[in-house]
């Protein structure tokens, strides 16, 4: 996401660095192409105006102590000034209720019903609370069943009542989760092509009857700035608590993100970030800014490393490696840790300085880390505790079982014999940095 507003952005303020000192001249210069990025990515035109206006005003009014680089403090006046774009500070959700309510609505294609099972798989990950999924979209075909099958992929019930009055089904859903101790109730509510009456009287019947903490509104981010009159246009009817962007890793301009708070004052609450179950993540406007000036988010990412990575587990992978007795079955392990957070290609952006070591548009192939697991996993566990003894003989029963080729498998057992290695240098402190 923003990876072609982050790059403008971050070339304009390596041109800054270079100044000795912060004009009128070279000032407007810089203002100019910041303009063009953000109009580029699809910022609306009005946020565009003034945001630069404030940058500008601030770059030439700021009083700079000799010790600050004119390039640092107009990193900071941007930075600043995009958090404060992107809503100044993360607003949670309001789960106060017992159970706490969140009503989803959106338009049809916007992913709401999948969007629906990854806050609800969110939450109880988060929370460890136990989240019930209310199927009240009662019109689109197979809505239930999709949402029916979220529910069995993530082990959370979902209430259904068929093809029932959906105000009806949404109050019983309620009661139910009352009576069987469910801590949030998530309702998936019908949508449409577009906003009209009919759709938007059903939402305030539902929203009436059931009272929910939350109405959040879900919402394709590649719709770019017509999504700013989809969110008034439900904001006119329903009181909208927060945004959902979906599709926000397959839209590279990402404008629409920087225009909806400052234009609707509704804010961004959740970004999807992957089409996998576990694929969203809590807005913070300060983490985002930073990433889009690639100045990484390592605080997002030790946040999924502390959720998917077991701990003891850890500590005990790091400990063999320290004793110089790590094996197959350790580096199988680890690679299992490693899935769990995600794609790694989405990790190593949020790493700072990311793109100055060329590793911003690392491409790391799915398929490949299948084929390694599956070569590992058709060892024997002798096998693995002690790769030395996989002779041809092995070798070739091994690409056999694991489908690949016996260069694949020689390939692997060379690149873990130089990590063996190189953690025996690291141990050793004979390890000599590449700089």
């Amino acid at each position: 996401m923003f990876e072609n507003l982050g790059d403008r952005l971050q070339n304009v303020i390596h041109k800054v660095k270079g100044y000795g000192k912060i004009t009128e001249d070279n000032i407007s210069e810089m203002m100019r192409e910041i303009r063009l990025a953000l109009l580029e990515a699809d910022v609306n035109y009005k946020v565009v105006k003034e945001f630069t206006n404030k940058v500008k005003e601030k770059a030439l009014g700021e009083e700079v102590a000799s010790s600050i680089n004119p390039g640092d403090l107009f990193v900071k006046i941007v930075q600043d000034e995009l958090t404060e774009l992107l809503g100044g500070e993360s607003v949670p959700l309001n789960t106060k209720g017992k159970p706490a309510i969140l009503m989803l609505v959106g338009l049809q294609g916007s992913g709401k019903t999948t969007t629906i099972g990854k806050l609800s798989n969110f939450l109880r990950k988060k929370h460890s609370k136990k989240p019930l999924l209310v199927a009240c979209d009662v019109y689109r075909p197979a809505a239930i069943d999709q949402l029916k099958q979220i529910g069995k992929e993530l082990n959370i019930e979902v209430y259904s009542e068929g093809k029932k009055d959906p105000v009806e089904i949404a109050d019983n859903a309620v009661k139910y989760a009352n009576l069987n101790g469910y801590d949030y109730v998530l309702i998936d509510t019908a949508g449409r092509l577009h906003i009209d009456e009919e759709l938007m009287d059903e939402l305030d019947n539902i929203k009436n009857k059931i009272n929910p903490q939350e109405i959040l509104l879900v919402i394709d981010a590649m719709m770019g700035q017509d999504a700013i009159n989809v969110i008034n246009g439900f904001n006119d009817k329903l009181p909208l608590t927060g945004v959902i962007l979906t599709k926000l890793d397959g839209d590279t301009r990402g404008g629409v993100a920087l225009s909806v708070r400052h234009i609707t004052n509704v804010p961004i609450k959740f970004i999807g970030v992957s089409e996998k179950l576990d694929g969203l993540d809590s807005f913070d406007p300060e983490r985002m800014a930073g990433r889009i000036l690639g100045m990484g988010d390592i605080v997002s990412l030790v946040e999924k490393a502390t959720e998917a990575i077991d701990e003891k587990e850890a500590e005990k992978t790091a400990k063999r490696m320290q004793q110089g007795k790590f094996d197959l079955e350790d580096f199988l392990s680890t690679m299992n840790q490693m899935k769990k957070l995600g794609p790694l290609e989405n990790l190593i952006k949020m790493i700072p300085g990311a793109k100055k070591m060329g590793l911003n548009n690392v491409q790391i192939d799915p398929k490949q880390m299948a084929r390694i697991e599956a070569i590992v996993l058709s060892m024997t566990p002798k096998e693995r505790r002690n790769p030395d003894i996989i002779k041809a003989s092995r070798k070739t029963r091994i690409a056999k079982g694991s489908g690949t080729s016996v260069q694949e498998v020689n390939k692997l057992l060379q690149q873990f014999d130089q990590m063996k290695k190189m953690m025996k240098q690291m141990k050793n402190g004979n390890m000599k940095m590449p700089f």
